[in-house]
This record gives C-alpha cells, structure tokens and sequence, in this order.
C-alpha cells in the first residue's frame, strides 16, 4: 500500500471541513479560504493509495508559535497507525515554537503524551436566538472602516502570534459581519460574527472592558441571520461566562486548550470569545 503525507491544495480544504462537518464541528461557511490564507502549507492531508484517509492542520504563526487543529482520521482507518504518522508530521512542521490545540476532553490524556499541558478550558455557549440589549451609548463600526494597521495591532494584544493576511480574510469574508468599538484610547473591542452550517459563531470577541464586549457582543447579535449564534468562551473569564449567560445561551461543547511549551501569557479576562477551535 502507498501511504503518503502532502500538504493539501487549496481546493482539497474543503474537503477537511466537510469530515469536520460530519463529526459535529460545525465549520463557518467562508473557512476554507480564512484557514489557507493564514498559513497555506498548514493543511496535511494523509492518503492510501491516493485516496485521503485523514488531516490536521498545523498553523505557523511567526518563528515562535504554532497550532495544531483539524486533527481527523475516516473511522474505518483509525487504530491503524495512520493518525500518530498524520500527527507526528504537524508536530514536525511546528518544531521549535510555542504549540497550541483545542482538543476534545476526551483526547486530554494521548495529547498529555505528546508533551502537552492543559491550561483551561474552552467552553462553547449557544442559542436558539440569544439577544442582549445594547448599553447606553455603544456604537460599534464596521472594522473594515479603520486603518487595517489598527485593527491588527489590537488583535496582537490577545494573540501569541502574527496572523495578518488570515485577518484580512476573516474580517472581510463573505457573510461575515466585523465591527469594533472605538474609545479615548482607540479600539476598545473587536468582534466577528461568521455565518456555519448551522447558525453563527461569534470569534474572535476581545474587549478591554466588559462594557465594551457587550457593546459589540449586542450589535453582532442583533445582526445575526435567523438561527443558533455560539460564542466560545475561556473558563477563566467570568465576566464571558455571564455575559453569555444573560444573553440566553448555555453550555453545548467543550474543549481543553492544551500546550506543549511554555503557554502563552495571554489576557484571558479580556478574551470573551476565542477565534476559533480549529485555528486558535
């Protein structure tokens, strides 16, 4: 049997979103091209015989970080030594940096093995039709309305890594709704909504204040097409957890986010909704 691990061409990731979709993870609608362009070597793809078996994603963000995601392997050939090959070639191409995954809780354990630490939970809120009410005097903008420079400089307060042409991509996508709030200081809040399958999710969402989150946090709601909207939450952030609380969600998935280096010291407290589980 030929056994092969390539990198996938961009018309292939869909085809990983379609295996993510089967499993439950419910992909957004303009991924395929927000993953490729935030590394485009990222995606491996395992075959047998020239037909594809499974993939991860191993995302490099700079020379000092990366992030494992999309890790699937089709039932009839897990157990088969296939996914540790897929795996140990992502940990390859991250060899050297800071790695970062959301895995499932119940996978804790093998990544423990791997060399990886967890550090908290993700959990993921949602609803049928969540709503907030808007606090006084919020009005968010749409992000494409600032200097790009802008934007990007406040996402690396909450991200351990530069992820420039992936942003322009996620804030400009099809049916993706991006604003920020503005303040004395400049940007206060920044948040993305992106239509799924089923549904939107709401990531990234990160605010200096709590009334800064529930600013863009309501606008974004009250701009969601008809349908469940989730908001991945990390455990940690209190202020996350009721605010999603208030606005009608509950509890439906959680991950472990785990790290095999030193974790990166991110402001969690400001973290109110992680971009994604796939991309970090």
């Amino acid at each position: 049997m030929n056994f092969t691990i390539r990198s996938m061409a961009p018309h292939e990731i869909g085809q990983a979103l379609d295996w993510a979709a089967a499993e439950g993870w419910n992909p957004g609608m303009a991924d395929a091209a927000c993953f490729h362009a935030a590394d485009p070597g990222a995606f491996l793809v395992a075959t047998l015989n020239d037909a594809p078996i499974g993939c991860i994603s191993a995302t490099v963000y700079g020379a000092a970080f990366g992030f494992i995601g999309f890790y699937l392997m089709r039932p009839e050939f897990r157990g088969k030594g296939y996914g540790m090959a897929l795996w140990r070639a992502a940990m390859a191409r991250l060899k050297g940096r800071v790695i970062g995954l959301d895995g499932v809780v119940a996978q804790q354990a093998n990544y423990q093995k791997s060399g990886f630490t967890l550090l908290h939970r993700n959990i993921r809120y949602g609803a049928a039709a969540p709503f907030m009410p808007p606090p006084p005097g919020a009005q968010p903008i749409e992000a494409t309305a600032l200097n790009f420079d802008q934007v990007t400089a406040f996402d690396r307060r909450f991200f351990p890594g530069p992820r420039d042409a992936f942003l322009r991509e996620w804030l400009t996508a099809p049916g993706h709704i991006a604003l920020v709030l503005l303040g004395a200081d400049g940007v206060q809040a920044l948040g993305v909504l992106r239509p799924c399958r089923e549904g939107s999710k709401i990531g990234p969402l990160f605010a200096e204040t709590p009334e800064a989150a529930r600013g863009v946090f309501a606008s974004l709601l009250a701009r969601a097409p008809a349908g469940p909207v989730f908001l991945d939450v990390p455990d940690p952030n209190s202020a996350a957890i009721n605010m999603a609380r208030e606005a009608g969600m509950a509890p439906v998935f959680e991950t472990a986010r785990m790290y095999a280096g030193p974790a990166p010291d991110l402001p969690l407290a400001r973290i109110y909704g992680i971009t994604s589980f796939e991309l970090g």
